[in-house]
């Protein structure tokens, strides 16, 4: 079967593919800017964008499986289009959902009604959030982070790929909500003591006030509807996403990645 793999350059969706291609699948990525994707040579890369679903037809031509993501990769608002990328999804029989928020999106809500075999994932924290604190550790050995007590069981991105592509290769899956986690809860600090320890330097933890943090998120130009869900996410934390969940070994066989090991994946990042 060929499987198509949408947001295929995204953080998951790299990992999903080179997996996919790894275990001999046939694969398909689509990519809103193909010649740039930089993929496996084994991945067919096509033109394609979830907001409009107008430009996935030729896409899903002859897919059986499919990775869809309900958000929109460029600016991370929920899709509305759910039942127009539906309508060119014939001959799909199973589907994966990468949930971007709690609550159900339009998409999620039109393949639920489609008949469709769906699983949908809802990763926690994705440990390449970090790489925001990169060009702080490089310059400074600083790490400024507000909520600093505020638990969280990040997750490697290749782990929640590996999660997608059990679901659309083996049976079992189907009607399933994944919750998907890593190994450890950790706060900031937790987080810049492991760093430390793998990239062999000091690096400060600096706790921010709340006021200070909204502050940052606005120079750094979210809107104010983005900087309201932060906050909720940070005053009502997802309990399941607090607390290592064993997700990644149930459905994939092989345990949950540490921390410790992504940052040693991309030290180059932070040198």
């Amino acid at each position: 079967m060929t499987i198509l793999v949408t947001g295929a350059t995204g953080n998951v969706g790299r990992h999903l593919v080179a997996q996919l291609v790894e275990s001999g699948h046939r694969v398909r990525a689509s990519s809103r800017n193909p010649a740039t994707a930089n993929l496996p040579a084994e991945a067919e890369v096509v033109a394609g964008d979830l907001t409009d679903a107008t430009s996935l037809a030729s896409a899903f031509d002859g897919v059986t499986a499919a990775h869809l993501i309900n958000f929109n990769g460029a600016d991370g608002s929920p899709l509305t289009n759910g039942a127009e990328i539906l309508a060119a999804a014939k001959g799909v029989e199973k589907v994966t959902i990468l949930k971007g928020e709690r609550d159900k999106s339009p998409l999620e809500e039109a393949v639920e009604a489609s008949g469709l075999e769906w699983t949908a994932i809802a990763p926690g924290e994705f440990m390449s959030n970090v790489l925001e604190w990169a060009d702080s550790i490089r310059t400074e050995g600083v790490v400024r982070e507000a909520f600093g007590d505020v638990q969280s069981a990040m997750v490697h991105d290749a782990d929640i790929a590996a999660v997608a592509a059990t679901a659309l290769t083996t049976p079992g899956h189907a009607g399933k909500l994944y919750m998907v986690t890593g190994p450890e809860a950790l706060t900031h600090a937790d987080k810049v003591r492991i760093l430390s320890e793998v990239l062999g330097r000091d690096i400060k933890y600096v706790e921010l006030s709340r006021d200070e943090a909204v502050q940052r998120w606005r120079e750094l130009g979210y809107a104010d509807e983005f900087i309201a869900f932060f906050l909720d996410l940070m005053d009502n934390p997802v309990e399941e996403a607090r607390t290592a969940q064993p997700t990644v070994e149930r459905v994939t066989g092989k345990p949950a990645r540490p921390f410790a090991q992504w940052v040693r994946e991309n030290a180059a990042a932070f040198s």
